[in-house]
């Protein structure tokens, strides 16, 4: 645990240590968001980690959802095409 005080303007310091741990670096985009009354701050990478094992849950290994959505557009195309 560590703890930092709000500085002028709403500006916070994230400690190094926890930084290191995260792998946060000069520049990385940060979400922060009121989840059950507490602050939390994560990376754009860990949502999109977080993300990509949602879809993994509720998506067969088989399936490949791009070649699916260029097919349909396709197929989409086509049907317009046609009239």
């Amino acid at each position: 645990m560590a703890a930092t005080s709000n500085l002028s303007h709403g500006r916070t310091v994230i400690p190094a240590a926890l930084r290191e741990q995260l792998g946060i670096k000069d520049g990385d985009q940060l979400i922060w968001e009121i989840r059950d009354g507490e602050l939390v701050v994560t990376t754009r990478l860990a949502q999109l980690r977080r993300a990509q094992a949602t879809i993994k849950r509720h998506v067969p290994a088989e399936v490949e959802l791009a070649t699916e959505l260029v097919a349909e557009r396709r197929a989409e195309q086509d049907r317009e095409d046609r009239r």
